[in-house]
């Protein structure tokens, strides 16, 4: 792993005590030939970083020579405008709200913010969400006071030459904490030619991965020559030090997970789960609309609203399916038996949306599900239904769950038909991982949704490829990983 810098436009600038890492001239990074060949980590704290300023050069160059750094061009362009970072305001500014009226009234009209820290501790958590965010070094972050409320009221890049001494002092503690944090394995890493993130909550009771099989990603990735580190959600704003990002977590819309991602995407690192993988399959109704449209046979369906709930048994007979917008691993998904049990199971769905999804009830032993991997098959496997429930997974009332046995079988012993299925269904999401489920009927096979982020489990999903399985995966990265440096490194057509 490579040494982070840290860019200044002069050595004067820096008024703190020596920095745990070494001082660079802006005009000897851009100009001198061996920091185009070395691999630096860059922490850009040039004066300023506007439109074509020496500091807007730095970020340029470092991603073109494909170094990391803080801060991304397109984070400085996101910044210029509020337009473009507005949106993205409300969900920073949810923990103001859960501050009492005293607290509130004692916040200033500004605060700094240095690589996720300030002065402050009141609004510590604040200025990590922020540099989650946005991952700037230096940012001025600008409260409004109304009517008892506090609010952000806008962001701006901070320049060094404007710090105090005290608040140069506290950013040379800053950089030290955050070198330390986000690089502290750095020596005692092999050296790899690209570096995976793999985004895993610790605690999920029920994980896309067992611990398992998260130590053969890492394993397959160092086969490779790719170095795998496993993250969680508190190391968004580390994203820049990373090649790709691998998320093997539960993935929702409004959620960290779908932030990592977004962010990464924009950042230019390969992604899988990507946004809008994410964004089409996490939504059943959005699915449901999909498959209805290139004509992929699926169990009828209805998307309904509060007007449309009395319709429902004439048009699905009972028992019927009914669906929240956003769940995963069964969660979310109800069976109405009765005109009573619809009524109380949709004012519950439609209570948190608009819109949720009807399907007519497919009694099967079990489930096919089908992993695609960039618009092939990766593995099959077929999930029982857990015992006494009609779903491959029971969840409990007090958070337990139950599943069903599972075999696995080569793609080249499954039926074809269910195969081909899954891909035509996989394809109309992307090119990324899927888990495609699918039942078996009288009338033919019905793809039931298509899952971004798949489980992949030891002993599960990989018992027929073993370590095969982690290996192409974690070899599709390496492929779009070289592609992406090809197209980079390619020289630009002569007028």
């Amino acid at each position: 792993m490579a040494e982070p810098i840290l860019v200044v436009e002069s050595l004067r600038d820096w008024k703190a005590p020596a920095p745990a890492v070494r001082l660079v001239l802006a005009d000897d990074y851009l100009g001198d030939p061996a920091f185009a060949e070395a691999e630096p980590h860059v922490i850009n704290l040039c004066r300023s970083t506007r439109y074509q300023s020496l500091g807007y050069y730095c970020s340029l160059l470092a991603e073109a020579r494909g170094h990391r750094v803080l801060a991304s061009v397109a984070t400085l362009q996101d910044l210029s405008r509020k337009i473009l970072y507005g949106s993205e305001i409300p969900a920073l500014a949810q923990y103001l709200d859960t501050l009492d009226t005293e607290q509130r009234s004692t916040l200033p009209d500004h605060f700094h913010v240095f690589l996720g820290q300030c002065e402050d501790p009141l609004l510590a958590p604040l200025a990590r969400r922020v540099f989650e965010q946005f991952a700037v070094p230096l940012l001025r972050v600008e409260l409004r006071h109304r009517q008892g409320q506090v609010s952000v009221a806008g962001l701006r890049t901070l320049s060094i030459r404007s710090l105090e001494q005290d608040e140069a002092d506290f950013l040379g503690r800053a950089v030290d904490a955050h070198v330390a944090q986000g690089w502290r394995s750095a020596r005692k890493r092999r050296a790899a030619r690209f570096d995976v993130a793999m985004l895993v909550d610790r605690d999920d009771p029920q994980p896309p991965s067992n611990p398992e099989a998260l130590e053969n990603f890492v394993a397959a990735g160092r086969r490779l020559g790719l170095e795998v580190e496993i993250v969680g959600r508190r190391d968004f704003g580390r994203l820049a030090e990373f090649d790709a990002l691998f998320i093997r977590e539960t993935t929702r819309l409004a959620h960290h997970t779908y932030a990592f991602s977004r962010r990464a995407e924009r950042e230019g690192l390969v992604v899988m789960d990507d946004p809008t993988s994410i964004l089409r399959c996490t939504n059943k109704v959005y699915l449901a609309e999909l498959l209805t449209r290139y004509k992929v046979a699926a169990p009828k369906a209805c998307i309904f609203g509060e007007r449309e709930v009395e319709r429902l048994p004439e048009l699905l007979g009972f028992p019927m399916v009914l669906k929240a917008p956003e769940g995963a691993f069964s969660k979310g998904v109800f069976k109405a038996a009765n005109r009573e049990e619809l009524a109380e199971i949709a004012a519950r769905l439609l209570d948190d949306s608009e819109l949720a999804l009807a399907q007519e009830f497919m009694p099967t032993e079990f489930d096919w599900r089908v992993g695609v991997l960039a618009g092939e098959p990766l593995y099959v496997c077929q999930y029982a239904m857990a015992g006494g429930h009609w779903q491959i997974v029971k969840h409990g009332e007090d958070g337990d769950y139950s599943e069903g046995d599972s075999a696995t079988l080569a793609v080249e012993d499954a039926p074809p038909e269910v195969v081909d299925a899954a891909v035509r269904a996989a394809n109309l999401i992307g090119d990324g991982l899927y888990g495609v489920d699918l039942k078996q009927t009288a009338d033919g096979i019905r793809v039931i949704e298509v899952n971004d982020n798949p489980s992949i489990d030891a002993g599960i999903e990989d018992a027929v490829l073993g370590d095969g399985l982690y290996d192409r995966i974690m070899g599709e990265f390496l492929h779009r990983l070289k592609r992406r440096t090809r197209v980079r490194g390619r020289p630009r057509a002569q007028p």
